[in-house]
């Protein structure tokens, strides 16, 4: 069905009106119900999704107020239109103020009947735009943890951020899972032309393959099962502002094409339209799978690759910026909790595979458990708690997750030639920190 097409729903006791109605609105296309009753109106919206509803205000039964209120609320996406034989300001007033859109005395000519339908059906369209702006919106302005750390890794992508966010170009934001890419693309978009707009978000993991097309290009009335209504995707919810695309690589590679082209000019379709609309929309795209291996193994397209990796950023895993764990944890925790030096201790010597999303989660569940809002090495898991009773390192560190940082403080103390102070300001600790943990792995000068 065509956009200017719409489902309408009669509510009209007059045989021969009604007929001549339905008549017209089907020879030009529309799908057309007919009811002569108010309640079996209401039960027909309640199963059926009409686009406009066409109510004869005196009906038997219920009244015309009555009836149009009742209307109006059990059905608000529905568009409603009165008729009435005694056309009166008083009705059209009280029509007005239940939401009715418009108000029609017989007679009149069918043309300028279907003429208001149309005007009706824009407004739905537009209606249900704005309410999925909204929500998009609402989620843009949820709180969010802010991008903390004062560690040589995050200061250097935090730099980098603010050379890039002012641009238009596409942003590749790579790393481990849970380091926190949607806060890199927040503060891109923040930093960005683009911000007094809404940042929209996808994530391509989180949707089923044959939904991926539809949210992110939206699709036609009828366009496949269950597609009531047209509706816009978020390239076009995302016009003149910033798509972030988590998780990229799961992007079907029957996909990419589409994607490929809405990047080079900006032009696109909606699923079942052969319409073509333009749309202007800044990609910043995350990943935590190494896409050039997935070009490799043909899995991503490489003209793609080469398009959203205009500029990469390398988000750091946790175990690689320890020294901001305890800023984290302050950051996580609120006022009216504390953590004791032990628990603390314990989660600063901690390797983080989960980085900070197990952070978070680590926390959550501490503060089920303790007592009095003081956090306690009673409150963590056992396996963030072993090392903090026995400080001397197992013979064999194979399997052991503190192997990782260890292997990381032997492996920047090589990089920058045994010098510690400069190797304590690469992993982002004081050199006092550096010491005991070295002292704590096992690792004496001869080791550096």
């Amino acid at each position: 069905m065509s956009d200017d097409l719409f489902d309408i729903l009669f509510v009209e006791d007059d045989p021969d009106f009604s007929s001549g109605c339905i008549r017209w609105f089907q020879k030009h296309g529309h799908r057309v119900q007919h009811t002569t009753s108010g309640q079996d109106a209401i039960h027909q919206c309640s199963q059926r999704d009409f686009d406009i509803a066409v109510l004869d205000w005196n009906l038997p039964g219920l009244s015309g107020l009555e009836f149009v209120q009742r209307m109006i609320e059990s059905n608000p996406e529905t568009e409603v239109i009165v008729l009435t034989g005694e056309g009166t300001i008083e009705k059209a007033v009280e029509s007005m103020r239940l939401g009715v859109f418009d108000f029609v005395t017989k007679p009149f000519p069918m043309s300028d009947l279907e003429r208001r339908c149309r005007a009706a059906l824009e407004r739905r369209r537009l209606r249900k735009e704005n309410t999925q702006l909204r929500e998009v919106i609402d989620r843009s302005k949820r709180s969010a943890p802010k991008m903390i750390g004062e560690s040589a890794p995050m200061k250097a992508l935090c730099r980098v951020i603010e050379r890039v966010a002012p641009t238009d170009k596409s942003v590749l934001i790579q790393g481990e899972s849970g380091t926190g890419k949607e806060l890199v693309a927040q503060a891109v978009h923040s930093g960005s032309t683009r911000s007094t707009r809404p940042l929209v978000t996808v994530n391509c993991a989180a949707l089923p393959e044959q939904l991926v097309e539809s949210e992110l290009f939206g699709h036609e009335k009828g366009a496949f099962t269950g597609a009531t209504a047209a509706t816009p995707g978020l390239f076009e919810v995302a016009d003149r502002s910033t798509l972030f695309i988590d998780e990229i690589g799961e992007l079907p590679l029957a996909l990419q094409p589409k994607l490929l082209r809405v990047l080079e000019d900006g032009s696109m379709r909606r699923v079942g339209s052969n319409k073509e609309r333009r749309v202007d929309v800044r990609i910043v795209a995350a990943t935590n799978r190494n896409l050039a291996d997935e070009v490799a193994a043909g899995r991503f397209r490489e003209d793609l690759y080469y398009r959203i990796n205009v500029m990469s950023l390398e988000l750091p895993p946790l175990r690689e910026r320890i020294g901001d764990v305890s800023l984290l944890v302050d950051h996580i925790l609120s006022n009216a909790w504390s953590i004791d030096n032990d628990a603390r201790q314990a989660l600063v010597s901690y390797a983080w595979p989960g980085n900070i999303r197990q952070l978070i989660n680590t926390l959550d569940r501490a503060q089920i458990l303790a007592d009095d809002g003081v956090i306690t090495v009673e409150d963590l898991p056992q396996e963030m708690t072993q090392r903090s009773s026995t400080p001397e390192p197992p013979a064999d560190f194979d399997g052991s997750l503190g192997a990782l940082q260890r292997a990381r403080i032997v492996e920047v103390l090589d990089q920058e030639d045994g010098n510690k102070s400069q190797a304590a300001r690469v992993l982002g600790i004081d050199r006092r920190k550096l010491y005991r943990m070295m002292k704590q792995y096992g690792l004496g000068a001869e080791s550096a």
